[in-house]
């Protein structure tokens, strides 16, 4: 056996040190609030919030599961830096909260300079879009334990509310509608199935859905929806709010509910996109499982007062949301009950 180095077992520290030297551009902030340089041992952010009279720092870590196995696959390097970092700040808008830094985790099997800098420059560039900043992370090679060529990001995000406008469910009563915000697509969730029939069904990539092949259309970044409901968090309009991922809409809304209320919903009025449609019919799926699977079509939930519907849907529409009521608030114990049937063939 010949001399062992760190190198000669698949770990390149000269490598590391280049890339991290290549992705330091993309971590520059003007956000006056991030107060040390690039390549501390942690970020050390302002803990002063002049506009809050009770801050509350909201936080939240998430990665953008399987989709990303098929994102790499297809060099959507950029893209799926979207789906994470939008997925991370919907999750922490439906409580009223501001996003502030987002971290990221890129463990790989071996570590490719021009490959890590774009999945950097993707999440940079993601977060300037929503208004907060990436201020740091690790990048982690793993000869052994991942493949080399494979990827897996993680990603937390922290977020700032004012306390007594913090939008946890408490507020919704009975009366209250419920709206649904559309989706552009599949977000981040089902992909392990969406892969699974692609490879039984390989033609299917190519179909065209809406003027676009299945395969665009699947692989859409997740949307965010902070910039049209940002400006709603302090008004007192938004009862209740649900970001549709796992579990669907029926999980989703009933993490949301108090213990005394039921969610009624009307699957009728759910506007379903041809993508879901297609997953339908080519996979011959099953549409209760399809609604624990996928959003089908309704990104976001809000619930509010019935006076209030009218401004909100205009507000929406004003910044590029179309939305539509699904159903309301009755009196019951916490359960989301479905009426009548989706329209999907």
């Amino acid at each position: 056996m010949g001399k062992l180095t760190y190198a000669a077992t698949g770990v390149d520290i000269d490598n590391a040190d280049a890339t991290k030297k290549a992705m330091a551009g993309s971590l520059e902030t003007k956000d006056a609030r991030v107060l040390n340089k690039i390549g501390a041992f942690a970020t050390l952010f302002d803990g002063k919030f002049p506009d809050y009279e009770h801050p509350v720092l909201v936080l939240k870590s998430e990665e953008p599961g399987s989709k990303q196995k098929l994102a790499f696959a297809h060099g959507r390097y950029e893209s799926v830096c979207y789906d994470l970092v939008n997925h991370l700040i919907n999750d922490i808008i439906v409580m009223g909260a501001h996003p502030l830094s987002v971290q990221d985790v890129i463990v790989c099997g071996k570590l490719e300079k021009k490959i890590i800098t774009r999945i950097v420059d993707g999440m940079a560039l993601a977060c300037r879009e929503q208004n907060c900043s990436l201020t740091g992370g690790e990048t982690s090679e793993q000869p052994g334990v991942v493949a080399p060529g494979i990827y897996i990001l993680t990603a937390s995000v922290v977020g700032v509310a004012e306390k007594n406008a913090i939008i946890d469910g408490r507020l919704i009563a009975s009366g209250d509608q419920i709206i649904a915000i559309e989706s552009n697509g599949l977000h981040t969730n089902g992909y392990t199935l969406v892969r699974a029939l692609l490879d039984a069904q390989p033609d299917l990539a190519e179909l065209t859905v809406d003027g676009t092949s299945f395969l665009e259309a699947i692989l859409k970044p997740h949307q965010c929806y902070y910039k049209g409901l940002s400006e709603l968090f302090n008004s007192e309009v938004i009862n209740g709010m649900a970001h549709i991922t796992g579990g669907g809409i029926h999980d989703n809304i009933a993490r949301v509910l108090p213990d005394r209320l039921d969610a009624k919903i009307d699957l009728s009025k759910i506007k379903i996109p041809s993508v879901f449609k297609v997953l339908h019919h080519r996979g011959q799926l099953d549409t209760t499982d399809m609604m624990r699977t996928f959003n089908m079509g309704v990104g976001l939930v809000l619930i509010v007062a019935k006076e209030n519907v009218g401004p909100v849907k205009s507000h929406l529409e004003s910044k590029g949301h179309h939305s539509y009521l699904i159903g309301e608030i009755e009196e019951g114990s916490k359960k989301v009950r479905f009426t009548n049937e989706l329209k999907i063939v």
